[in-house]
């Protein structure tokens, strides 16, 4: 993840696929070779990635909170393997909490994410905003590093946040997986131009 910005952005191209800026420039069609956007060889300042993780009631449905928390694990481990930072929010019922970093994730396993449990309303809101002034007191803390926020939820809010101004880049997880989707997640990514997903496509990456 480290320099997933796009060649564009800066840094001479490396050799492993940068997913999240690939996925920003494929958006909904298929995955082409000019789609394809690499990992610069150097960053400057590094890069902090900041989860928030909706574990709100709706999460259950369809184990998606479950699998969630498997797929942190795994961006946690990209995280400690590109030597950048991480940090984790989690938001459902009526709050929004730090439960790690911001910090470089080198012990990060899965027994962190077995206590977190789902239920009540979606306070995507309150996520946002406890996510941003994370990376505000990061970009104060750092001014040079990359800050990522990965909104990881089904989206079933009517909360509208704003885009946090200390993020540098946005993607957006789609878990909803309801007969009647409210897309939600795909209507705020385009109002933040942030990058737009499914978790199979991390997945697969």
């Amino acid at each position: 993840m480290r320099g997933a910005r796009s060649n564009a952005r800066g840094g001479a191209p490396g050799t492993r696929i940068a997913w999240p800026a690939t996925l920003a420039a494929k958006r909904q069609t298929p995955l082409r070779a000019e789609h394809l956007r690499f990992v610069p060889t150097a960053s400057q300042g590094g890069e902090l990635h900041c989860f928030a993780l909706d574990c709100s009631a709706s999460m259950l449905a369809g184990e998606q909170l479950a699998l969630a928390k498997g797929l942190l694990v795994a961006l946690f481990d990209r995280v400690a393997r590109e030597r950048g930072e991480a940090a984790l929010v989690c938001f459902g019922g009526m709050g929004a909490d730090v439960r790690f970093g911001p910090a470089a994730p080198r012990w990060w396993n899965e027994r962190w994410l077995r206590p977190v449990g789902g239920a009540g309303g979606t306070p995507l809101a309150l996520g946002v905003r406890r996510a941003a002034q994370l990376l505000e007191r990061a970009a104060r803390r750092k001014p040079a590093q990359q800050r990522w926020l990965w909104v990881l939820s089904d989206g079933r809010s009517r909360d509208r946040p704003q885009r946090p101004a200390g993020a540098d880049r946005v993607v957006f997880v789609d878990f909803e997986r309801a007969a009647v989707r409210l897309g939600r997640c795909a209507q705020l990514a385009r109002e933040w131009d942030a990058v737009y997903c499914v978790p199979e496509d991390l997945i697969r990456a």
